[in-house]
């Protein structure tokens, strides 16, 4: 059975065209054509999710995965609101979702009638590209060319697109009949600025301190390969954080921890003449406060799509990938006599040591409760973290480089996190963990209301008593007015694990902690929560002094 609807088959037939094999819907009468039609598509997976934020962001996490567009269907009027946050995040993370929703006819639009928003162009400052349909099949040449270029733009461009499909009365009516629908190419073509490879090399090479710093970035043995080779250069100094997926002996994998209670004459040193950056959002506040009052002489910022003046001193926006420009312009490059990295990987060396005694006699808390369970999380494991306090804790800490570690930085919201981890599970052959803040996971429990959570799936939550990072970074504990920023609860999540089928484990010590570490990651016919209870009125003052203690 397919929808008799000429729009619905259209969407339809430009989804098996440009091969979009999953598809998010969430339940609704207006979107029943393009419901029908998606779940007897025997090539196109369906999922079922009602809460349209959490069916967004489990999409996000599926094409975070895959790299490939995912498609998220839903009815008109509010539910298309609640795609925001997702959407956001997918614009500011290069994630390609594909946003199609049902709507009213226009002459139903703002007469009083139910469910009728203002829908065109809704996420006009968020969305790479909007395609407004019209249901009048005089049309259908428009509708094909606008349907084609923002599948291409999602595909092409890497982001989230909106396909708004306006269907009228009757809307459940069926046929046998799929037809096909010929898509030309839009042919869309960006200009690619010519790179003088010669030029900027003679920049790298006069210059003794460089600085690459690398954000949000997947795993890849070319670019590993890359910054093995960067490494070799005395006068680079290699920044990666957690989410970069990076690793070398030689890199600062920790930016905090090096650059915390630098004095002028320090940040002097460390202040680069090149900065190099590549991958995604950064999530160290301090590398960016220095960069900003420390400017370098030139930076070169190298990413295929996005343009990002994060230091506010670009010099050069490379248009390619950092293996295609480190590739083109490697004959023009000599190494330099430089003491640069020697000097800062010696600080380093010291405050790992400095670390290692702190955290060897420190109280139970967050950043114990962190370094405990990093040491236990299985091999080869995707790595899904919430933000706030949490994604700061990891950064503290030398990760597995088995792991693959995911963070929502494009936005940098606790929305989502949940759904994202469970759409990023179900999406890979390997095992899950998520580790979320208890304001994050209370934030997103619909995200448990979903059938396709896999079995070895873990979710361990830091249960602080509400928001911790409002403890930690200056300000609100100034105000009296703290209760509002940090939100304090009594909550627990046993009751919504029995709820959603989890198995359920909760601690309060380091010793409980390590003990049930043991086992939490034996095989389970259910997926597993770990609620890691820590005192909220010590957590902050633990993790200054170990600052302090740097």
């Amino acid at each position: 059975m397919y929808p008799k609807k000429q729009l619905a088959q259209l969407v339809l037939s430009a989804c098996q065209y440009y091969n979009i094999d999953k598809v998010v819907i969430s339940p609704g009468s207006r979107n029943a054509p393009l419901t029908i039609g998606f779940s007897n598509l025997k090539e196109i997976e369906t999922f079922s999710i009602v809460d349209e934020r959490a069916a967004a962001f489990f999409a996000l996490g599926i094409a975070q995965q895959t790299k490939r567009p995912v498609a998220i269907v839903c009815t008109s009027g509010s539910a298309l609101l609640n795609y925001y946050p997702a959407i956001a995040e997918a614009f500011y993370s290069n994630i390609p979702l594909i946003v199609i929703s049902a709507d009213r006819p226009k002459y139903l639009i703002d007469v009083g009638d139910g469910q009728a928003i203002r829908q065109e162009n809704v996420f006009e400052n968020h969305i790479l590209h909007s395609a407004n349909l019209i249901e009048d099949v005089n049309e259908l040449n428009f509708n094909k060319r606008e349907v084609a270029k923002v599948i291409e733009i999602c595909v092409n461009q890497s982001g989230p697109v909106h396909i708004n499909v306006p269907f009228d009365e009757p809307i459940y009516k069926t046929t046998e009949v799929l037809e096909s629908f010929d898509f030309k190419s839009t042919s869309i073509h960006e200009y690619k600025k010519e790179i003088n490879y010669r030029e900027l090399s003679k920049v790298w090479n006069s210059a003794k301190k460089k600085l690459v710093l690398v954000g949000v970035h997947h795993k890849c043995p070319k670019t590993q390969e890359l910054i093995n080779r960067l490494n070799e250069d005395p006068s680079v100094l290699v920044m990666t954080e957690t989410t970069s997926n990076l690793h070398n002996d030689k890199n600062i994998n920790s930016i905090d921890k090096l650059i915390s209670k630098l004095q002028d004459s320090d940040f002097k040193e460390l202040q680069p003449e090149l900065l190099v950056t590549f991958g995604g959002m950064v999530v160290s506040k301090r590398i960016k406060q220095f960069l900003r009052n420390y400017q370098p002489k030139h930076h070169w910022h190298i990413d295929k799509q996005t343009k990002m003046d994060t230091y506010f001193c670009l010099s050069e926006f490379i248009g390619e990938s950092p293996v295609e420009f480190f590739e083109g312009i490697r004959e023009y490059l000599k190494d330099t006599d430089s003491d640069y990295q020697k000097n800062w990987l010696l600080e380093k060396k010291r405050r790992n040591e400095c670390h290692k005694v702190y955290l060897d006699s420190a109280s139970y808390s967050d950043l114990k409760a962190v370094e405990r369970i990093l040491k236990v999380i299985p091999e080869n494991s995707q790595v899904q973290v919430s933000n706030s306090s949490l994604i700061r804790y990891m950064q503290l800490f030398d990760v597995n480089p088995s792991f693959s570690v995911f963070c929502n930085r494009g936005t940098s919201g606790i929305d989502g996190s949940t759904s994202t981890a469970i759409g990023a599970a179900y999406a890979v052959d390997q095992s899950t963990t998520f580790l979320t803040g208890d304001l994050s996971f209370f934030y997103d429990s619909n995200a448990l209301w979903n059938s396709y959570v896999p079995k070895d799936f873990r979710i361990i939550i830091i249960n602080n008593s509400g928001g911790g990072i409002f403890k930690i970074i200056p300000g609100p504990k100034s105000t009296n007015a703290l209760q509002y920023f940090e939100t304090p609860h009594q909550l627990t999540a046993n009751h919504l694990a029995k709820m959603f089928n989890f198995e359920y484990f909760s601690v309060t010590s380091t010793e409980e902690l390590d003990e049930n570490l043991k086992s939490f990651y034996h095989k389970s016919e259910r997926p597993r929560i770990l609620e890691v209870f820590t005192p909220s009125e010590i957590n902050d003052q633990i993790l200054t002094a170990y600052f302090n203690s740097l």
